[in-house]
């Protein structure tokens, strides 16, 4: 299977048990938010939000790793590609780190 294929699949799982009621609440909030390596990164910290991002990160980690192995390709590789999709698919006002590492609201990256 090609690798953007996989990424599509990993989205579809993500969806079902990553992108729960809390993580969307969270992305609503500006609490949480995507980064370019495929990870959820905390915009505004509280326990709250550390407690979610090591959860879903966790299982994000795990999706990757099957997906690298796979592949023949690296985890990082993997992620970044996820990155770019969960980025892309962000709403207009959930937040997004750019590569600089400034979060900002995903209608204001061009």
């Amino acid at each position: 299977m090609k690798m953007k294929s996989l990424v599509f699949i990993l989205m579809f799982l993500l969806s079902g048990f990553a992108l729960g009621i809390d993580l969307t609440t969270a992305k609503e909030q500006g609490i949480v938010g995507e980064q370019p390596d495929g990870y959820l990164g905390i915009v505004k910290r509280s326990a709250e939000a550390e407690s979610l991002v090591v959860s879903v990160n966790q299982k994000r980690q795990k999706a990757y790793q099957r997906i690298a192995a796979k592949n023949s390709t690296s985890v990082e590789t993997v992620g970044k590609l996820a990155g770019k999709k969960l980025i892309d698919k962000a709403g207009p006002t959930e937040y997004v780190r750019l590569t600089d590492g400034t979060w900002v609201l995903k209608k204001e990256v061009r």
